[in-house]
């Protein structure tokens, strides 16, 4: 089995791309939706961040909007939160990874937003990098709800610039050019990691 890692900063289209994947049939883990699930209710990860951030469970829950502000404009808060949430999320991978290999399917996708930020890269046999233009990239996250020119420069700046990702990349997916062309590209990047050798270093 091979594991495809998709990845690309804010707004440049992973998500669309991790949708198609799945018509395709091809299992994709969600990291993003993995640490939700560990800040919701019976969350395995409520009461280590409750712990270290007093004021922010409400109802069995991390409410994820009060933590966001502890930890948004403090990176050191931020640090913590990582040390604490991305060890948990990486055993939920790992648990996805080695239930479909037990049942012999032939690539899966580990869909992680600082896939090429963190280690998560190592548990990779080929990468996928999500990438539109900078023009486009700020107009889709510009007309999110909530979103700030302040707060968009703050994620930016914590995430690895576009055009190292797609330095990085095996393979980089255009997200701007409609469904098509990302369809093509993931269509091909399949074929290209089921014939790659297997390189993970971490399972």
């Amino acid at each position: 089995m091979r594991v495809l890692g998709l990845t690309g900063s804010i707004a440049m289209g992973k998500s669309t791309a991790a949708r198609l994947l799945r018509r395709l049939r091809i299992p994709v883990y969600d990291a993003d939706a993995a640490v939700h699930a560990l800040l919701a209710i019976d969350g395995v990860g409520v009461a280590p961040v409750a712990a270290a951030f007093p004021g922010v469970e409400t109802g069995g829950a991390v409410d994820r909007q009060k933590l966001g502000k502890r930890v948004f404009a403090d990176p050191a808060a931020l640090r913590r939160l990582e040390a604490i949430l991305h060890p948990l999320a990486a055993k939920a991978g790992r648990r996805f990874v080695a239930a479909h290999a037990r049942n012999r399917r032939r690539v899966v996708c580990l869909d992680v937003p600082l896939l090429l930020e963190t280690a998560s890269a190592t548990r990779c046999d080929f990468v996928v990098v999500v990438s539109a233009s900078a023009m486009l990239q700020r107009q889709r996250a510009l007309g999110r709800p909530g979103m700030t020119e302040a707060k968009l420069a703050g994620i930016l700046a914590r995430q690895m610039p576009d055009a190292e990702k797609r330095r990085r990349a095996d393979l980089v997916a255009p997200s701007g050019l409609g469904l098509l062309a990302t369809l093509r590209a993931l269509k091909k990047a399949l074929r290209l990691a089921e014939a790659a050798p297997q390189r993970r270093q971490v399972f």
